[in-house]
């Protein structure tokens, strides 16, 4: 089996989530889900039972808020289907790790990096992949550099993973398009 990987995005709260999980139920036979997710307050607990109380009992969790490249690996070992979610919680634990640069550049530079590993990766593991992440650009700049440089990142993740996935839906609303099928192509 050839690897196919697939970018689901869309707003908080837009469906994405519930989006990639059906299509995973309906293309997968053997599933695995990579949660990126990391536990600091009530809120985030609450976010992340909703998603374990959703998915069925069969699929195998992987947590790895960092270095998910082996979370791929192992998990492409025996599944065929791999639930990743979500990149942009992913991004966030690289800006905070204790290993990234304090200069913006090399953060930048080092959150490519690791993107394109795990690109690597994906592209590696004879399987479907589906990446879940948010669309966080279309809003209001920011007023924190903080908060700009995560927007940036995360929007830079997004279009890495897109330029190389197979199929992009967008959610809004609950309802699923597929934003690469539709999108108009310039000549380079």
């Amino acid at each position: 089996m050839a690897s196919k990987i697939i970018l689901v995005t869309g707003g908080a709260r837009s469906g994405k989530s519930r989006f990639a999980e059906q299509y995973v139920a309906k293309h997968g036979i053997k599933i695995a889900y990579i949660a990126t997710a990391q536990i600091y307050d009530d809120e985030m607990k609450l976010r992340v039972e909703l998603h374990k109380n959703r998915r069925p009992a069969e699929w195998t969790t992987y947590e790895s808020p960092y270095m998910a490249e082996n979370a791929i690996t192992e998990a492409s070992k025996k599944h065929d289907t791999i639930l990743f979610d979500c990149l942009t919680l992913y991004t966030s634990n690289m800006l905070f790790a204790k290993s990234v640069p304090q200069e913006i550049k090399k953060r930048y530079a080092y959150v490519k990096e690791k993107i394109k590993i795990l690109l690597k990766t994906a592209k590696a593991s004879n399987c479907e992949i589906i990446f879940v992440t948010n669309e966080i650009g279309m809003s209001i700049v920011p007023e924190n550099a903080l908060a700009r440089e995560y927007r940036d990142l995360a929007g830079l993740v997004n279009q890495i993973i897109a330029a190389n996935a197979d199929e992009v839906y967008m959610v809004i609303s609950g309802i699923a398009v597929d934003i690469k099928k539709i999108a108009t192509k310039l000549e380079e």
